[in-house]
């Protein structure tokens, strides 16, 4: 009995010494744009094992969101590097004995709810061969947009509108949180930035807005009858393919 117990507790330490940590590092890249990290909250990363779906690893991204020149302006090769020591990141530190098939999602941005993007890939992880330097990149498309007037649910007397301009007001920026300003490397000029209004649920009116200041966009228009309105705005930018939405209801009352 004790020969087999000394047995099989030399082939559990021999399971258990096979195990490799094995680390990969995941980011996460706004389409058209920079890395997703500290200054927006990071993108939360989870690595599953795809057989039995059990998490490996899990958390946030971290670190800043990249050299602009590098990542924006310089012409690339096959073994150009888009990332240095301060581009965020998710560096993952995982124990296995074989070579595993894992799925890595991520979700961004973390904590901007309206905004989330759900993006995923599968591959090989082979005990002790890491996955460094740029890394596995995941690329998030879309803006972050948000509503700031009206504000939600706000209720607004017609007496203080009726026949003045009803003001309209967006924050857009890049997924990364990069700014968009005129003339910029996200320019303004190039993203068609719209309202659509709705009132008692029937389409009412499409509202253009225009960049004011950075990220910051405007529109108005008149509104003089009472009803349960509601604002869409949405972004475009062609070249890209970027979307973004942000949608708030409002009541204009009597």
């Amino acid at each position: 009995m004790k020969a087999l117990i000394l047995i099989a507790t030399f082939l559990f330490s021999g399971l258990m010494v096979s195990a490799t940590e094995t680390q990969i590092m995941i980011r996460a890249k706004a389409r058209d744009a920079k890395f997703i990290g500290s200054s927006l909250g990071g993108a939360h990363i989870i690595i599953r094992n795809k057989v039995n779906g059990q998490i490996l690893s899990e958390g946030n991204t971290t670190g800043s969101t990249g050299n602009t020149d590098l990542i924006m302006k310089t012409t690339k090769t096959r073994e150009t590097s888009i990332t240095d020591s301060q581009t965020a990141g998710f560096l993952a530190s995982i124990d296995i004995s074989e070579p595993t098939f894992v799925s890595i999602e991520v979700v961004s941005p973390f904590n901007n709810k309206q905004a989330q993007v759900a993006v995923s890939t599968e591959f090989w992880l082979i005990p002790g061969k890491h996955i460094l330097g740029d890394g596995i990149i995941l690329e998030i498309p879309g803006f972050i947009i948000d509503i700031l007037k009206p504000r939600t649910h706000q209720y607004i007397a017609l007496n203080t509108i009726k026949g003045e301009p009803f003001l309209f007001q967006a924050n857009i920026v890049m997924m990364c949180g990069c700014v968009i300003d005129k003339g910029g490397v996200w320019n303004s000029d190039e993203i068609e930035v719209k309202g659509i209004l709705k009132k008692d649920g029937k389409y009412l009116k499409d509202v253009n807005l225009s960049l004011i200041s950075t990220n910051l966009f405007e529109g108005n228009d008149l509104l003089n009858n009472p009803g349960n309105y509601e604002l869409t705005v949405y972004a475009y930018h062609e070249k890209s393919g970027n979307t973004g939405v942000d949608k708030v209801n409002y009541v204009i009352y009597e």
